[in-house]
């Protein structure tokens, strides 16, 4: 067993993880990285790029099927799906090396390829490396979640870990889970030529703002695909011809011939030996105090294991907050009120802070809704992209939560993010200027929606107008 020594031990090679390493090291601290896996981890490998590359495989073949709105004619798409598995492939691959163990060594860190396993408070085992640690970072992210369904162990399924290996179209795609990921999923699938059936337990996108999800829901089924809300998967079994059956606890049925599970992630955890080091766990992942610190204070926890908001820029985020603390040893908590997240069907939907309902619950009457839609929009008329919303939710001036549906909602969202990360005033938005026609004019106007009422529906401002007209020389 080889002996080390270091200033700081990473723990996993994902965006969290390799954000820290390279900005510790670069900035004059001695680094371990250890990744048992793929270097990039989830995002990289199995989730953001890989989905959203299929996706655009997806929107050509779409596209190709819907052109004669813009005057050219309606082609039926023949779709390669292995071909957009190439596609898919070769995206990772041109990403691969900016996340690869050349790249990170290069800044100095020094990379072993081997899971880690605590043997007591600072100290972990990984392969022949016995690392000791002033400090560790827990980053090794999350996982899918296979629910206990009766069944599901005798019949084949895919995870998001496996369904891009996938070379072979799906005729029926069943997808168990109504979130973003098994919705993006359904419309790159409905779009390439499968047919698909999205079964979930409660209401579909159930996290964002009902009236702005039912606008991407009704654009997924207008293309085709069957969405059953309220059917919690009792059963699933093979069928006689090879294909899946799931049977919810209502007892309606569902066939198909390939199933997805999109249900939710775990926390990666099981490997680390948490109890040695005196790491406080829950079902979510490690407990962690506002700067991400866990009960063992040598150790943090950062991105998906840290148990709260799971997606790739918030364990980025967490990076930078650990950063301050860990190498300067200065305070530095994290928030969540400013963390936007995204779906990325067509319409995309987006939120950051509180959405209308919440607001509602936390501010009452203090709280105004502002309103923008996309059909005002210059640009999303000349794109035919004009199905959308704006909501933002104002306290004293201030936004408190901004819910986006349509064209580039998850670029729109990130003005507002900035806006209560910096506690702006919604004049100080209005005052930005936007390039015509762009859809960025959505945030202006909407911000305009906000003041149209105290300008243009005041008496008082009616009278001063007039009285200065009439003084005016």
């Amino acid at each position: 067993m080889q002996e080390l020594t270091c200033d700081l031990l990473v723990i996993g090679a994902g965006s969290g993880g390799l954000s820290v390493a390279a900005g510790a090291s670069q900035m004059g601290a001695d680094v371990v990285l250890l990744e048992g896996h793929k270097m990039g981890g989830d995002c990289l490998n199995y989730g953001c790029v890989p989905s959203k590359s299929l996706l655009a495989s997806a929107k050509v073949a779409y596209g190709q099927a819907h052109a004669s709105a813009y005057g050219v004619a309606d082609q039926m798409p023949v779709v390669d799906y292995a071909a957009a598995k190439d596609h898919v492939q070769d995206v990772i691959a041109t990403i691969a090396p900016v996340d690869s163990q050349e790249r990170f060594e290069g800044f100095g860190v020094r990379v072993i390829r081997a899971y880690g396993r605590f043997v007591d408070d600072r100290v972990v085992e990984a392969g022949e490396h016995r690392i000791t640690a002033r400090r560790i970072v827990i980053a090794t992210g999350s996982s899918p979640l296979v629910p206990p369904i009766d069944g599901l162990a005798d019949v084949p399924y895919f995870t998001n870990e496996t369904l891009f290996d996938l070379r072979e179209r799906p005729e029926h795609l069943l997808i168990i889970g109504g979130g973003p990921i098994g919705m993006e999923m359904a419309q790159a699938h409905i779009r390439l030529g499968s047919k698909v059936t999205v079964i979930e337990g409660d209401r579909a996108l159930g996290k964002d703002d009902p009236e702005l999800a039912s606008i991407v829901l009704d654009q997924l089924r207008g293309e085709g695909i069957e969405i059953a809300e309220g059917a919690q998967a009792e059963t699933i079994a093979s069928t006689e011809g090879g294909g899946i059956r799931v049977t919810a606890k209502d007892g309606r049925v569902f066939d198909g011939s390939h199933l997805l599970m999109a249900v939710g992630r775990k926390a990666n955890i099981d490997k680390l030996n948490l109890e040695a080091a005196g790491v406080e766990t829950n079902r979510a992942g490690v407990v962690v105090d506002d700067s991400l610190r866990s009960s063992n204070r040598r150790v943090y926890a950062i991105g998906d294991v840290a148990g709260g908001m799971q997606f790739t820029h918030v364990a980025g985020y967490h990076a930078g907050v650990i950063i301050r603390s860990i190498l300067f040893g200065l305070p530095s908590k994290a928030k969540t009120n400013h963390i936007p997240w995204a779906t990325y069907t067509a319409p995309e939907l987006a939120q950051v802070g509180l959405t209308e309902e919440q607001a509602r619950e936390k501010h009452g009457d203090r709280l105004e809704v502002a309103r923008f839609d996309y059909h005002h929009n210059d640009r999303a008329l000349a794109e035919r992209k004009s199905k959308g919303l704006i909501k933002v939710m104002v306290v004293k001036g201030r936004p408190v939560g901004a819910s986006v549906v349509g064209h580039q909602a998850g670029e729109l969202v990130a003005l507002w993010s900035m806006a209560i990360a910096n506690n702006l005033k919604m004049s100080q938005v209005a005052g930005m200027v936007a390039p015509y026609p762009t859809i960025s004019e959505v945030n202006k106007r909407v911000a305009g929606a906000y003041f149209s009422p105290r300008l243009f529906d005041s008496p008082m401002v009616k009278r001063v107008v007039q009285f200065v007209q009439r003084w005016l020389p």
